[in-house]
């Protein structure tokens, strides 16, 4: 693998603003960068930061592939959210995604990027972690923000945190919204917001805990969770008040203004080694 302080990234940008963090800090870094753009799920805000950029469907891997050798690109990595129900859409696939389709014995989201790593590796290019240029931005083990859980959201969340793992190895989806020791909601193809509003119409006023899993993957190429400031606006509006990720596992998008909007609404932000339930 080339040096990452010297690389010429490829960027296959989906939706929200993983892809313009990611740009903002390779160019910072001096990084050169192509964006190839998924059509209807990227902005197209993303034509302003000054790289270059190419659009294509979802169906089109063989379009990318002549796009990413095209442009002498080695090395390309996801960034921003591609929803699962675009992924196996009604779009007529290209012969190389016709091909790769036909092959794979399962056909969920894991399988399909495992196969499009596959065919990129033969073409001679790597798809590299997702969040390689925003480590800084990976939640730390420990508790994030000035309140510690109380012992009922340690509990609440140590039952959520077995429940979320579960959910996001099967790619059903990464969040549970827990009370009093139950799921009151799991998370689907409607995103953590809509589940956590969801689970408020449910659950009679008590209190909710988001928990948050990554898949149990050893790499992050994709499906990375991510937290923003809208999710803890949602967990305001919805009497959330604690959420619990995975560390190391976990974008925080705008981490510094998170935390302090987290401390000002009294939640508690915990981020749990991966691979254990004690801080």
């Amino acid at each position: 693998m080339s040096d990452p302080s010297q690389s010429k990234y490829g960027l296959i940008a989906g939706n929200g603003r993983f892809p313009f963090l990611a740009l903002d800090t390779a160019q910072k870094l001096g990084h050169d960068v192509v964006v190839i753009a998924i059509e209807g799920e990227a902005s197209r805000q993303i034509e302003e930061v000054g790289v270059p950029v190419h659009w294509i469907t979802i169906a089109q891997l063989g379009k990318m592939i002549d796009i990413l050798k095209r442009e002498h690109i080695r090395e390309v990595m996801m960034a921003g959210q591609v929803k699962h129900v675009s992924i196996f859409s009604s779009l007529t696939p290209d012969w190389r995604l016709f091909k790769l389709l036909t092959s794979l014995k399962e056909k969920n989201t894991a399988a399909l990027i495992g196969g499009v790593q596959q065919v990129l590796k033969d073409e001679g290019i790597e798809l590299v972690d997702s969040t390689r240029l925003l480590k800084p931005l990976l939640a730390s083990a420990g508790v994030m923000t000035k309140r510690k859980p109380s012992r009922d959201e340690e509990i609440d969340v140590r039952y959520g945190r077995k429940l979320a793992r579960t959910l996001a190895s099967a790619d059903i989806g990464q969040s549970v919204a827990i009370s009093e020791k139950a799921c009151v909601a799991a998370e689907a193809m409607e995103g953590t917001d809509a589940m956590l509003r969801r689970a408020a119409t449910l659950n009679a006023g008590r209190p909710l805990r988001l928990v948050k899993a990554s898949n149990g993957r050893a790499h992050l190429l994709f499906d990375v969770p991510v937290v923003g400031l809208q999710t803890i606006d949602t967990m305001v509006e919805t009497g959330t008040t604690a959420l619990a990720i995975d560390a190391e596992r976990t974008l925080l998008l705008d981490k510094l203004e998170l935390l302090k909007r987290a401390d000002t609404a009294g939640i508690t932000v915990i981020a749990y080694p991966a691979e254990e339930d004690k801080l």
